[in-house]
């Protein structure tokens, strides 16, 4: 994640998406609002003052940043929720000059907790928005760390869906071995080379690589690291690779030459049927290890997006669960199946 969040769009909304370090946020902000249609919301007065700027500062803001804050809760009333909201500000025990003078405005824009955090994430001015942001960082590392009790190396063990994706890989991956034990002619080095062709195929690092930009240990298998979508990704690849091995050596009569080998993956990963897979998996591991692990996938950055809300409930909600917790469930559910034979 970029430590400069004026500069990333994709880092403000991966922070504005994450309900978990939001609600931790507004907490520790501790901004005083308007209470209005079931949640807090500021006027653009209100926000000059808690970041010491000046109300034209707030305006150019708002006006050069529109698209983005209007997607993150600012907006502007009129008809008759401009006048529920006027009657909430006249039940307030505040004077009215706190908020400008509103009584014959005929629109009026407004900011919820999101929309102001972002104009925090923004605002390059104010000394109390940069503080803000230091604190915004902090917050969202120690609740993803909070949640995941400090795993995040193996936080794509929390999703539901991991397990099935990891037995069915690892079957796929046996059939994969075989078909190169069985069909090519080459020393057991063979099995590190087409695994690392099959990376490099899917997300354009070799195994080495990724090591490196996950900052693995030697005794960390990556493949336990990898989401469930890149697990079956990887296993259609081992399973149609092992196929046309196993095809082509029999059509020859013997294994084949790792020439031969070569040319049949260049032909079988031009297939156009894995490019919208591909892309979709590049995307998933890009910007999924870039909000959750802080790691850069240099080789895959232009398929950094920011997660959305779902993503963020998918690996850090109630819904996620240990791998340890997953294994023992299975385990039970195999026993009672056994029971009934």
């Amino acid at each position: 994640m970029s430590k400069d969040l004026t500069d990333s769009p994709i880092a403000r909304q991966n922070i504005l998406n994450n309900p978990y370090a939001l609600a931790e946020i507004e907490r520790a902000a501790g901004v005083r609002g308007i209470a209005f249609e079931g949640k807090t919301v500021v006027l653009k007065e209100q926000v000059a003052y808690f970041f010491d700027v000046s109300l034209r500062t707030v305006e150019n803001y708002l006006e050069q940043n529109a698209d983005e804050l209007a997607r993150n809760g600012y907006e502007v009333l009129k008809g008759n929720r401009l006048k529920s909201l006027k009657l909430a500000i006249q039940e307030m025990d505040v004077p009215e000059a706190d908020f400008g003078n509103i009584s014959r405005t005929p629109q009026l824009g407004i900011l919820d907790f999101r929309a102001f955090l972002n104009l925090a994430m923004l605002m390059r001015e104010s000394e109390r928005a940069a503080l803000l942001r230091r604190v915004i960082l902090d917050i969202v590392i120690d609740t993803i760390n909070m949640r995941t009790g400090g795993a995040t190396k193996y936080i794509n063990q929390r999703d539901e869906d991991f397990l099935h994706a990891a037995f069915v890989e690892e079957n796929y991956r046996k059939q994969f071995t075989d078909a190169l034990r069985d069909c090519v002619e080459m020393g057991n080095f063979k099995y590190a080379v087409y695994t690392d062709k099959i990376y490099v195929s899917i997300f354009r690092e070799k195994a080495k690589e990724y090591r490196k930009v996950l900052r693995l240990e030697q005794t960390d298998n990556p493949r336990d690291t990898f989401y469930s979508e890149i697990l079956d990704l990887i296993a259609s690849f081992e399973f149609g690779l092992a196929d046309v091995l196993q095809r082509k050596s029999s059509e020859k009569g013997g294994k084949l030459s790792y020439w031969e080998v070569d040319q049949i993956y260049k032909e079988f990963e031009a297939q156009a049927l894995l490019k919208p897979l591909i892309e979709r998996v590049r995307n998933k591991m890009a910007s999924r290890d870039l909000a959750f692990r802080d790691a850069l996938h240099i080789q895959l950055k232009e398929y950094v997006t920011p997660l959305q809300r779902d993503e963020f409930e998918r690996f850090l909600g109630e819904k996620s669960q240990e791998l340890a917790a997953r294994l023992e469930e299975a385990k039970d559910v195999m026993k009672r199946l056994k029971e009934r034979e």
